[in-house]
């Protein structure tokens, strides 16, 4: 065989030579990431070491990694305890939020009483209020009361129990902020269910989730549109008394709402004579300019 065809058959076979270096050179960096810095003779200090130190590099896949390493090899050792609460945060860092909520759930259950068990129950909250978070969503601006809030509810009651088991906790207060930001994220949430339903005309089933907001979430933002919302439903089902009363409570808790004229009338195209059309609408008969269904959001100053 020439020289030129000996090199013409090796130049042909290049790309599945340096396809099949490249899989072991792969293969061969990862077998030293996870042999080369926890070998078999690894001690408990220098694994503890490691997990430390990819904590503080914020590399939380190598840190659970090396926890997971030092609670499976020392699991009487004297960082095993440890290395299960600090094993929570790194899953909630490397947005692994399920990964965490049971992470902080086993803690809890084999060390109720240990002095740090209140962190557990934060970064369980913390974990299951993100958990319906996607990747993209938690650095893209989002209205997070338009989706499903089941993990925020979820994550309410877990903040709820670390405020009532440890009220001194140094997490307490963080905690009850965010119960605080979670209400008004439900309260919003039943405000764009009841906006859906008047789009649909179930105007009862939009103007039992304005009172359930008035009822249930008292001092949160959305109460003014929750009181709109009563309004307006009750106005088109002509119950003109249960409706005046929603008007007047709103226009003497919130006299700035927009769904209210400047007279603090209750202004809206849906009133107690019937939908008022537009001269458009009427000349139209209907194809033009139609009335739009009542949505309410005092955010955005529209109503």
């Amino acid at each position: 065989m020439s020289l030129f065809s000996t090199l013409h058959m090796s130049v042909k076979h290049w790309p599945l030579v340096i396809s099949l270096f490249s899989v072991l050179l792969v293969s061969g960096c990862a077998n030293n990431d996870e042999e080369g810095d926890f070998s078999a003779d690894s001690g408990e200090q220098q694994i503890y070491d490691e997990a430390q130190r990819y904590l503080n590099a914020r590399n939380f896949d190598l840190s659970i990694r090396a926890l997971q390493a030092l609670e499976s090899r020392y699991p009487f050792g004297k960082y095993a305890e440890q290395a299960q609460l600090e094993l929570i945060y790194a899953h909630y860092g490397a947005y692994s939020p399920e990964a965490a909520v049971e992470a902080a759930d086993r803690f809890i259950r084999l060390h109720p009483q240990h002095p740090n068990v209140d962190y557990a129950y934060y970064m369980k909250g913390l974990a299951t209020a993100t958990a319906s978070q996607d990747f993209l969503s938690r650095f893209t601006p989002t209205d997070k009361t338009l989706r499903d809030t089941s993990f925020a509810k979820e994550a309410f009651a877990e903040f709820s129990q670390l405020v009532t088991r440890f009220p001194d906790s140094p997490y307490a207060a963080d905690a009850k902020s965010r119960m605080v930001y979670l209400r008004n994220l439900l309260a919003r949430n039943e405000i764009h269910v009841a906006n859906y339903y008047f789009r649909r005309g179930a105007y009862l089933a939009a103007a039992n989730r304005g009172r359930y907001v008035v009822e249930n979430f008292q001092r949160t933002p959305a109460v003014g549109d929750g009181l709109a919302v009563m309004a307006q439903g009750y106005l088109i089902l002509g119950m003109d008394d249960l409706a005046q009363d929603a008007i007047d409570t709103l226009a003497l808790n919130y006299p700035e709402h927009p769904a209210l004229n400047k007279e603090g009338e209750f202004d809206t195209v849906y009133t107690q004579d019937g939908v008022q059309r537009s001269i458009i609408n009427k000349l139209s008969f209907g194809l033009f300019d139609p009335p739009k269904p009542p949505q309410f959001d005092s955010r955005k100053g529209i109503s």
